[in-house]
């Protein structure tokens, strides 16, 4: 046992626990692969039903009660999945603050890879749709990836692509603008880096990580990268997406609320495909910023320049993609004097984030009846001083693209 599972009370069973656990299904008469649809019809929990905060409170989960023990349909079961990512989205979890220590109240985390200590033979184990919700962040990367999301989706009634990465690829996807995929990569990492290079020059015969191992204790194996690195929803069929690298505070609370909310009090939940904590407007709606629209003659990064703490930061000639991204975030990279860098994806209304971005950019070069300065040569001029563009444009959506990989044409590349 872990310490979360110690935490959250895998290892303590008294009589009036009502933890819908197999020990006292038989004493709740609850099945509890069916709490979700048994929370549904059940009369409310003693306590007070949970609602949402105030939109006013400072720290959004400030004024999110702490949750009042099992739900009157026993424990709902819960698994939080890391597929190919930072681990960012895990740690922001904790983000629910000591709301993570009544969590399990309401749920059995039944897998969570950084705190408990779920098997994939123990989801394999359980029947489809037992887990009521699965929390799944990162990108499908490999071959464990894509096994382990399907599994979790054939096993769970709600599957929630949660963070940048598994909403759109994010920094992962990044490798599908390598022309020679996971060869060309293996390649660099194990044999052309320096460190690398210098290691392998001491050995016989270059030494790559392979799938399978034979060893004196058995067989070793692990995944096989794959050419093209794929979001969440290209993979499997998703019920809620939350986007943000990763998400905030404020959508942590409403995927709490509905969660719960569903748990104790049987209260629908949102309609499928909804993304949680985004809004219908841009990042620059909610930037405080002030906006003149001035025209770009040259780029910079916000360290070559002495950051006007009110100005709009395109207008200072700081690649900002707040006109392309959607809202929700509450702008907080801008406020801090940092330019947007799109982790929350495009409006609803826009599906290529990079060109919608492109767009933006060249409205505000001087090039209007007006004011014709601006010749082809000065805006090559102007767009080559943007240091990586693709990586800078595509940054957490190039799986999402529309040509989401390099290609190799006959003859050339």
């Amino acid at each position: 046992m872990g310490f979360f599972d110690r935490l959250f009370g895998k290892n303590k069973h008294k009589e009036d626990c009502n933890c819908g656990c197999k020990e006292h299904e038989k004493k709740a008469n609850v099945n509890v692969g069916d709490a979700p649809k048994t929370a549904a019809k059940a009369a409310p929990a003693k306590a007070a039903p949970v609602k949402e905060p105030p939109k006013e409170a400072a720290n959004p989960l400030d004024a999110f009660p702490l949750l009042p023990g099992a739900p009157p349909g026993g424990k709902i079961k819960l698994a939080i999945y890391w597929a190919a990512g930072c681990g960012g989205c895990d740690v922001s979890l904790l983000d629910t603050d000591e709301r993570i220590l009544t969590i399990g109240d309401m749920a059995d985390i039944v897998m969570w890879p950084i705190a408990s200590d779920g098997k994939e033979s123990d989801i394999a184990a359980m029947k489809d749709k037992e887990i009521t919700v699965s929390i799944i962040n990162g990108a499908v990367r490999n071959t464990e990836n894509e096994h382990m999301v399907k599994l979790l989706r054939q096993k769970s009634l709600l599957v929630v692509s949660y963070g940048t990465c598994a909403c759109f690829g994010g920094s992962p996807a990044l490798a599908n603008l390598v022309p020679g995929g996971k060869d060309e990569i293996l390649d660099y990492v194990y044999k052309q880096c320096p460190t690398m290079k210098a290691f392998q020059e001491t050995q016989k015969a270059p030494v790559i990580p392979q799938t399978s191992v034979k060893t004196e204790d058995g067989v070793i194996t692990i995944p096989e990268l794959y050419d093209v690195v794929k979001s969440l929803d290209q993979v499997i069929d998703i019920d809620y997406s939350i986007p943000g690298c990763p998400p905030t505070q404020e959508s942590i609370r409403q995927l709490l609320a509905a969660v719960a909310a569903f748990a104790y009090n049987g209260e629908a939940l949102p309609p499928k495909g909804t993304m949680i904590g985004v809004s219908s407007k841009t990042l620059c709606d909610e930037c405080p910023r002030k906006k003149e629209m001035k025209r770009i003659t040259k780029i910079v990064e916000p360290h070559e320049i002495d950051v006007d703490p009110e100005q709009c930061l395109m207008d200072q000639g700081i690649l900002c993609l707040g006109p392309a991204t959607v809202g929700g975030c509450g702008a907080k990279c801008t406020r801090a004097a940092q330019p947007c860098r799109g982790c929350y994806g495009p409006t609803s209304v826009v599906t290529e984030m990079g060109a919608s971005m492109f767009t933006a950019i060249a409205s505000l070069f001087p090039v209007l009846d007006k004011d014709p300065i601006c010749g082809e040569d000065d805006i090559i001029d102007i767009m080559a001083s943007v240091k990586d563009p693709l990586g800078y444009f595509y940054a957490f959506t190039m799986s999402k693209s529309l040509i989401n990989r390099s290609v190799k044409e006959k003859g050339g590349q």
